[in-house]
């Protein structure tokens, strides 16, 4: 081993720096198998401490440092380029007590999304974001690409969850601001320019979340709809007449077809429909008749099933839920996270498929996403080497659009060259100067974001 490697034996531990590339090999491809490279080697450190102590190493050797949480990033933003070491934040699973006074909690980067919500649950309080990747996603990694998921509309991204870091910078100095003062006045906010940096500015290792009631009853409808302009139709009226409302998702037929066959779901409806919209009240009572109501009030309901009980909401969900499972079986998809306002919504649906098609006649484009948000996570199956000019395709189509060619996946190095169709000249070169006297040598996640 090298000298690097020797010295960060002595700061993990022999048994925390992995060479051996079998070893490494489950860091070393994302979670699509998309993306792919090889690291110098993989360390795993304990502790805030440990990190500082091993990106000082790293920054004395000149050597680059690649960040990872939980590995189910979808942009190639976890995976090296090639010889760095890889930074893995798996073992920073520290959980303070829940502070029910603030309702916040001081949190590990390493510790897992479900692992959070259940000790927040434990206290009477519950996380406000949720996605399908909760049992392996991480804290770390949902701050640092601010995240979205399923409960946006109700209570926004991670940025907004978020009150307080710890984090090493890139000379190896850690900044702490873990107090979650409700009120701070005192100059930049450090805590949200990291949210969404994708650990090319720090690397964060706490974090201090506040924290929303616990809704203790769900009701969920799944409900059928002729296309994405009623679905839309439909959302205004969820909006108007469910205070409650914690989701407002969506999926189309094509999308539903590849989730039965794959989860072997029974037919949610006797008939096929075109398009779906999965509505959620949380509330600390049964919404069910609210729900009923408002489905009744809309003409743009077609069909519609409801389930207020564990194992029905459960049932419901997994239509939806279980996209990313189904897609990543059926093959090894190009995974495009973009929005758009939603006056402009339902024409990207319509065009996508042409998009598509004029570039890989063959491939399959799998959309669902978040309504609410005008965010789509357009799935691309068999686009072979036509990827690069697929993506290029789709994500020019979503700047035409004034739209975003990433709504909470972040950029990666999987789209920094396009950063430009949502970024003026003026805020990249900004983002580049603050890049540069934080990391003036480069060293943090090189390649991402930036291109």
């Amino acid at each position: 081993m090298s000298d690097l490697e020797d010295r960060l034996t002595e700061i993990v531990g022999a048994g925390h720096v992995l060479t051996d590339g079998d070893l490494k090999a489950s860091y070393e491809t994302d979670w699509t198998r998309r993306f792919t490279g090889e690291s110098r080697c993989v360390v795993r450190p304990a502790d805030t401490a440990q990190v500082a102590a091993v990106v000082r190493a790293c920054a004395d050797a000149g050597v680059p440092i690649t960040v990872q949480g939980g590995n189910t990033g979808l942009v190639g933003a976890s995976i090296p380029a090639g010889g760095e070491v890889l930074l893995s934040l798996g073992r920073l699973t520290e959980l303070d007590r829940v502070d029910t006074l603030e309702a916040q909690v001081t949190v590990g980067a390493g510790v897992t999304l479900e692992k959070l919500q259940q000790h927040a649950r434990a206290a009477g309080l519950d996380v406000g974001v949720d996605l399908a990747a909760r049992s392996a996603a991480t804290v770390g990694g949902l701050v640092a690409t601010n995240a979205g998921g399923v409960r946006v509309v109700r209570y926004g991204s991670m940025r907004e969850q978020l009150t307080g870091f710890e984090a090493v910078l890139a000379d190896g100095s850690v900044i702490t601001r873990l107090a979650g003062l409700a009120k701070d006045n005192t100059g930049y906010d450090l805590t949200q320019l990291l949210a969404g940096s994708e650990g090319t500015l720090a690397v964060i290792t706490k974090v201090r979340l506040r924290l929303v009631p616990l809704m203790t009853a769900r009701s969920v409808a799944l409900v059928a709809v002729a296309g994405v302009a009623e679905a839309l139709d439909l959302l205004v009226t969820a909006r108007a007449g469910l205070p409650f409302l914690a989701a407002a998702e969506l999926f189309l037929a094509d999308g539903l077809d590849l989730v039965r066959g794959y989860g072997r779901l029974a037919a949610p409806f006797t008939e096929t429909y075109p398009a779906y919209v999965v509505l959620e009240c949380a509330a600390p009572k049964d919404q069910t008749d609210d729900l009923l109501e408002v489905l009744a009030e809309s003409e743009a309901v077609l069909d519609a099933t409801v389930a207020s009980d564990a194992a029905g909401v459960a049932r419901l969900w997994a239509h939806r839920e279980m996209h990313t499972e189904a897609i990543s079986a059926a093959g090894v998809p190009v995974k495009l996270d973009v929005s758009v306002p939603l006056a402009e919504l339902a024409s990207l649906v319509d065009e996508l498929p042409a998009t598509v098609a004029a570039i890989a006649p063959a491939a399959r484009p799998i959309i669902f996403g978040h309504m609410a948000e005008g965010n789509l996570h357009v799935n691309v199956l068999d686009a072979g080497d036509l990827a690069e000019r697929v993506t290029d395709a789709v994500l020019r189509l979503v700047a035409s659009k004034h739209g975003s060619i990433s709504s909470e996946h972040g950029v990666g190095r999987a789209k920094a060259h396009w950063l430009s169709l949502s970024r003026s000249a003026a805020e990249i070169d900004t983002m580049r100067r603050i890049k540069a006297s934080l990391d003036p040598a480069g060293l943090l996640n090189p390649g991402v974001l930036l291109p």
